[in-house]
Parts: C-alpha cells; sequence; structure tokens
C-alpha cells in the first residue's frame, strides 16, 4: 500500500475513534436525562397487557429457572443468605430472589455447556482454526463470571448513590432533632424529604420505618439498615445510635458531631478524587488525544511531501 492509502486509511479510522466516541457520550447523556426524567414521573403508569401465548412461554420459563434454583440451594443452603444479602444490596427484595438467582446462573451454565458441545464437532473438523475454542471459552466465561459481575456491578452502582446521599440524610437528621421530633419521626420526615432526590434510599428508610413501627428495636432496625445499605457510613452511624443509647448522652449533639464528620470525610473524598483526576486522565491522552493532535498536524505535511515527490 502506498503513503496515500495508509494516511486515508489513518484518518478514516481517527474518525470513525471519533463517531464511536461522540456516541458513547450522547448515550451517556441521553441515559442520565431518562433516570432524570424517570424521578419526576408519576411511577403508576398504563399496565400493558401482554398475549396470551407469551405469558404462558414465560410462565414456563419462570418455573423451569425456579426450579433450577431450589435444587442449587438444596445442594448448598449456606450460600442462600449471603446471596440473599448481596440481593437486597442489589435492590431485589423479593423472598425468592435468591431462589431465582441462582436458577438463572445454573441456567446460564446449562447454556454454555450445551453451546461447548454444539462447538465441539466444528473445533474437532480441521480448517477451522481456533475460532470455534476461543468461542467456548467466551461463553464458559459469560456463565461463570456473567450472572456475579452484573450483580455487583447493580450493587456498585447502588452503594454509589447510598453513599452520597447519607451525609444529607444526616443533615435532615439533625435539623429534625434538633426541631423537636424524635428519632423515629424524624426518619420519616426525612424520608418524605430525599424521595425524589435518592429513590434508592428512601427504600430503605421506608423499611426502617416500617421495622421500628412493628416493635423492633432501635438497635436491631439501625443495624439491619446498615447491613442492607453496605456502606461503611452506614455501619459506623448504626454503631454511634447503639453507643449513644447505652450511654444516655444527647442525641442531638450526637448527630451534629457525627455530621459534621461525615461532611469532612465528603470534602476529603471530593479532594481526593480531583487530585486523582489528572493520572486518570493521562492514558486518555496519550490513547486518543496525543494520536489525533498527532494526525492533525502531521497529516497535511505528509500529504504535500506525496505531493512533492510523485
Amino acid at each position: 500500500m502506498d503513503l496515500p492509502t495508509l494516511i486515508l486509511w489513518f484518518g478514516l479510522a481517527l474518525v470513525g475513534v471519533g463517531v464511536a466516541g461522540g456516541g458513547v457520550l450522547a448515550m451517556g447523556e441521553l441515559r442520565v436525562r431518562a433516570l432524570r426524567k424517570a424521578r419526576f414521573q408519576d411511577p403508576a403508569g398504563p399496565a400493558v397487557e401482554a398475549s396470551r401465548g407469551e405469558v404462558r412461554i414465560l410462565g414456563q420459563v419462570t418455573a423451569s429457572v425456579r426450579r433450577l434454583g431450589q435444587q442449587a440451594a438444596v445442594r448448598d443452603p449456606s450460600k442462600v443468605s449471603d446471596v440473599r444479602m448481596r440481593l437486597v444490596r442489589a435492590g431485589f427484595f423479593g423472598r425468592e430472589a435468591a431462589i431465582y438467582y441462582l436458577g438463572a446462573r445454573a441456567a446460564a451454565l446449562a447454556a454454555a455447556t450445551l453451546g461447548t458441545i454444539v462447538l465441539l464437532p466444528f473445533a474437532l473438523k480441521p480448517g477451522h482454526g481456533m475460532a470455534p475454542v476461543l468461542l467456548a471459552a467466551i461463553l464458559a466465561l459469560i456463565a461463570l463470571l456473567g450472572p456475579d459481575q452484573a450483580l455487583a456491578m447493580r450493587q456498585k452502582d447502588r452503594e454509589r448513590e447510598y453513599a452520597d446521599g447519607f451525609p444529607d440524610l444526616l443533615d435532615l437528621l439533625v435539623a429534625s432533632v434538633e426541631a423537636g421530633l424524635s428519632l423515629d419521626a424524624a426518619v420519616g420526615r426525612v424520608t418524605d424529604e430525599l424521595a425524589r432526590r435518592y429513590p434508592r434510599l428512601t427504600i430503605h428508610l421506608r423499611m426502617l420505618t416500617l421495622e421500628l413501627r412493628a416493635g423492633k428495636s432501635r438497635k436491631e432496625a439501625w443495624t439491619a439498615f446498615a447491613d442492607r445499605l453496605g456502606i461503611d457510613d452506614a455501619r459506623a452511624f448504626a454503631t454511634m445510635l447503639r453507643q449513644a443509647e447505652d450511654m444516655g448522652t444527647s442525641l442531638g449533639e450526637t448527630l451534629s458531631v457525627f455530621s459534621q464528620d461525615m461532611r469532612q470525610k465528603r470534602m476529603l473524598r471530593a479532594e481526593e478524587k480531583a487530585l486523582a483526576l489528572p493520572v486518570k486522565l493521562t492514558v486518555p491522552l496519550i490513547l486518543f488525544i496525543f494520536p489525533c493532535l498527532l494526525g492533525v498536524l502531521l497529516l497535511p505535511a505528509a500529504f504535500r511531501l506525496t505531493q512533492v515527490f510523485n
């Protein structure tokens, strides 16, 4: 290939990278706008009825997954409680969510095994190369790591929202308690205030309110609340409430000190992210911006040189 063709292909590659990056940014912006719009919309929308055949097929698939999950739970009952807690932290509060998760993981393993068996004759035939083996390995990795990774990503996303909303929760609790409300009444008031800004955190606050109204002790309710959130700030807050109740200290002063400490921690986390930003930008600068800059600067000169030498 001559130099003009190489320059053309290099330019097309840069254009493709730019278009792909712009598409990724546009999709991210549309996703953020959709999330913002969904927070202010009425959750009760018009229900769409499915056809009987689709409902029947979906019911059969669900029943099969449920049976697989029950068999997996019977074989290893010790994992059910751990899986249930992970699902609660990821936002799945159903009683049988752990059964369906174990069933989905078993179904993924069965599908990967079936795909490997189907690809085995193609791998043994000469001329196909390593493509069937690589495809089988990819299917196996997806089946083994896919459900756990999807659950971990969903849990991490929710924990990020919990960590962002917990300082605001503490500030509103301090304001409510200092205004004369009890801690239980303050939790109900704060739940109504945070419903639009942090809807996922509000679900756990409503569960905490229901547990307190049902007669559960404050120590156990706040400890269970911290376990469901899965963040260190919530665990420290539950420990602080337990120690304040045992020692008989003032709840308003304790909440004020803890809220101030949380604000300082949030500021330190923000400063840490700001200081780490130049280091994180080094790799994108080298991989994307620097080659584009070189292309913009050198392609005209290379094109003129080719014209001169031709």
